[in-house]
């Protein structure tokens, strides 16, 4: 469901253009030539230390390129949400689902700010959308992996972002949680937005999204998921994991 220009061309929302990002100068993500259509569901698969969470972490802003850029369209960054993987939040912290999930209006209310009536109403839709009413005034450190999931889901439908991304939203939750989140993403690809996620079930990726991108620290295939999830492509993604990293070697010597 991707949108056009006036000439018949797919609009890109994101362009990467020989982009290269990794830590510390090695690589993880090597000389990267793709666009994502604006409206298009992508999912981002490939073997672990493929570069999958370190392509979305490019796309925040949290790592700056090594080489090459990423460019946005007409986007900004305020359009942009990021769900991270559930092991890089602090489950510790003394917070209730309903400030977790009205932190999605953050731009709207600031770090301090008090929700309006109207706005604690949107985040009781939000709550109600992802299957939560009830658990507001839960700590969220009380929620099993799936209801911690749907808070996080409910977090990133409040902050109405036109670019969303997904880091292995689906990873350790139950089949129904998957199956309501799931409608949620579907959700979002009717009403229009880009989503991006790092997916690792190839079942789910032929069954949900329309577009796959295939990442093994370079990039293997990009385009109909039919086309990309081919065994060639695959056995070819596998190898190119296994192959010593000697792009990241040369890093690592020239900076010393």
């Amino acid at each position: 469901m991707g949108h056009f220009d006036a000439g018949g061309a797919m609009t890109a929302v994101l362009k990467f253009q020989n982009l290269t990002l990794g830590y510390d100068r090695h690589p993880a993500v090597h000389h990267l030539q793709a666009e994502i259509a604006e409206g298009s569901l992508t999912a981002i698969v490939g073997p672990n230390g493929a570069g999958k969470s370190t392509l979305l972490k490019g796309v925040t802003g949290t790592l700056t390129p090594l080489e090459g850029r990423i460019t946005f369209g007409a986007l900004g960054r305020d359009d942009i949400a990021y769900l991270p993987q559930q092991s890089d939040i602090d489950r510790s912290f003394p917070i209730s689902v309903l400030d977790l999930v009205a932190m999605g209006l953050w731009r709207e209310i600031g770090p301090f700010g008090r929700l309006h009536p109207q706005q604690r109403g949107r985040v009781a839709d939000a709550i109600s959308a992802v299957g939560l009413t009830g658990f507001e005034g839960r700590p969220i450190g009380s929620l099993s992996g799936g209801q911690m999931q749907r808070a996080l889901f409910a977090r990133v439908l409040l902050q109405d972002a036109q670019l969303v991304l997904l880091d292995e939203p689906f990873t350790a939750i139950d089949v129904r949680t998957t199956a309501d989140l799931l409608g949620v993403v579907r959700r979002w690809h009717r009403e229009g937005r880009t989503v991006l996620a790092v997916l690792h079930d190839f079942e789910a990726v032929r069954e949900y999204f329309p577009d796959t991108m295939m990442l093994a620290r370079e990039l293997v295939a990009h385009g109909p998921t039919a086309d990309v999830l081919t065994a060639e492509n695959q056995f070819r993604a596998r190898s190119m994991a296994e192959a010593p990293d000697t792009d990241a070697e040369i890093c690592v010597r020239n900076a010393a």
